[in-house]
């Protein structure tokens, strides 16, 4: 796979969420075990998912960095396994070239950079050099300390002109147009209002010409709106916002609750073709 048109599923995709890690804020590490990696891998493409993101180090707010060999133990095994028996693609979510080339070896067709090429120089030559399509995220700081008073004069144009400089960077690089999709990032480094804003107009990005990814999935603005502390619980909530992307036109959606998802967006997606 290419490119993003080689995904032919009705738009927007959902990308279903493998946190293969000790430490992820929204499953608390329930499939850090890589038996239960596969089997849930293999859940989501069954419950509707179009891509499969697997990922093997937290980049919840206040997370520390892993060793680039930790993360190679966690993932490469799970997308030997799995690669062979799933239909639909899978994402490596990984900032170190190193874990994404190894991961494409293992089969992954698709890079989901956090960082949009920058914590690893040389990411970009991995993405171009195997072709493979690529996501490129809005990140203020690091994991770290993403969270630690993030500020904005103008949160749409500030996003919209760093993702327009990486892709400008991505292309100077051999990476073809037709691999980068973009990611603005909500809940990396911005504020309740900044998400809430970058949602509301989603459709100012779509002059950058690439296809749009949203990960709200359980992220902490939706409990901070609807008052619930635990990630889990915020299905729903996420929903409400799966359904505004889809009426806004993205293209790619990164949840955990497919089967779902997929529902919500079957039933708007019929309604809005009836004369």
């Amino acid at each position: 796979m290419q490119s993003w048109s080689k995904l032919e599923a009705e738009r927007p995709l959902l990308m279903g969420v493998v946190n293969v890690t000790p430490d992820s804020f929204s499953d608390g590490g329930l499939y850090f075990r890589p038996e239960k990696a596969i089997v849930h891998a293999k859940g989501l493409e069954k419950a509707g998912a179009d891509i499969v993101d697997i990922g093997g180090e937290s980049s919840r707010p206040s997370s520390q960095p892993i060793s680039l060999e930790e993360e190679l133990r966690r993932v490469v095994p799970i997308i030997k396994a799995i690669g062979p028996e799933l239909r639909i693609p899978i994402s490596i979510d990984t900032y170190k070239a190193k874990v994404a080339q190894a991961a494409i070896e293992a089969g992954a067709k698709i890079v989901n950079d956090i960082s949009a090429l920058r914590f690893d120089e040389d990411m970009a030559k991995v993405v171009a050099d195997y072709k493979t399509p690529v996501v490129l995220m809005h990140m203020k700081g690091t994991p770290k300390d993403m969270q630690i008073n993030p500020y904005y004069e103008n949160v749409l144009q500030e996003v919209y002109d760093f993702l327009a400089e990486r892709i400008d960077y991505a292309l100077t690089q051999g990476i073809d147009k037709v691999q980068i999709a973009i990611d603005p990032g909500i809940g990396f480094g911005k504020r309740l209002e900044d998400n809430l804003r970058l949602i509301k107009h989603l459709s100012f990005f779509k002059t950058l010409g690439q296809p749009i990814l949203l990960g709200p999935s359980r992220k902490t603005f939706i409990g901070k709106v609807l008052n619930i502390e635990v990630p889990a619980q915020r299905d729903v909530g996420t929903l409400g916002v799966v359904a505004l992307a889809t009426l806004l036109g993205v293209d790619i959606v990164r949840v955990h609750a497919v089967r779902e998802a997929r529902q919500i967006i079957k039933i708007i997606k019929t309604i809005m073709s009836t004369d």
